[in-house]
């Protein structure tokens, strides 16, 4: 929740730009967004392991001026799930805005309105649905992260253990088949739930817009 939370903003913001805007750096930016999609997880962990551990210049800095401490922590695992989902929720909220007329956001700019007035009651409103979408591919990406997690902050039962590494962790040990099945189950519920009102909700949004 923490992850698909905190890159929500983010997200839309990126969307926006590499949606509507074009710049020199352009291509570079889209495909750094993407980086995390096509890299082994196990890679992405590691890469945040020499950026954010305790010894990493990132990691130091935060350290020493913050007391936030990353690697090792379930704020890392955290960090971890949220840049391995980044790139689906800004996909899809970039897709959206890429759909949505530019002439009528003009329409709404010619009769006065600021940018982000425009924004807010022309171009929100008609993605509401992609962005909606984004979140809970967010959210079920971040859920379901391994490689990446297990990577930067271990598998440390009650502070870093997440739903797939204590199923991973329990297959691993004689008997332990019934507490990785109970944990499979209960992920393939919490996926379900999310993806069921991520359709109403998306269904809600699409009507309101068309309606309106």
């Amino acid at each position: 929740l923490l992850a698909a939370a905190l890159g929500l903003l983010p997200a839309m913001g990126l969307g926006y730009l590499l949606a509507r805007k074009r710049f020199v750096g352009h291509g570079l930016l889209s495909a750094l967004v993407l980086v995390p999609m096509v890299l082994p997880p196990v890679v992405t962990g590691y890469l945040l392991l020499i950026a954010f551990g305790r010894t990493g210049p990132i990691g130091i800095f935060l350290e020493e001026t913050i007391g936030l401490v990353l690697a090792f922590r379930w704020t890392g695992a955290a960090l971890a799930a949220g840049i391995m989902a980044f790139p689906l929720m800004v996909r899809a909220i970039r897709l959206s805005i890429e759909a949505v007329d530019p002439k009528l956001e003009q329409a709404g700019a010619t009769l006065g309105a600021s940018r982000s007035m425009v924004f807010c009651t022309v171009t929100l409103p008609m993605i509401l649905p992609g962005v909606i979408a984004g979140a809970i591919l967010a959210f079920a990406k971040a859920m379901g992260e391994f490689g990446a997690t297990i990577t930067f902050v271990s598998n440390i039962p009650g502070q870093t253990q997440t739903l797939p590494s204590a199923v991973y962790a329990f297959l691993q040990v004689p008997g332990g088949e019934a507490a990785a099945t109970r944990l499979v189950l209960i992920s393939i519920v919490i996926a379900m739930s999310a993806l069921l009102l991520s359709e109403y909700v998306g269904r809600r949004a699409a009507a309101r817009v068309a309606g309106s």
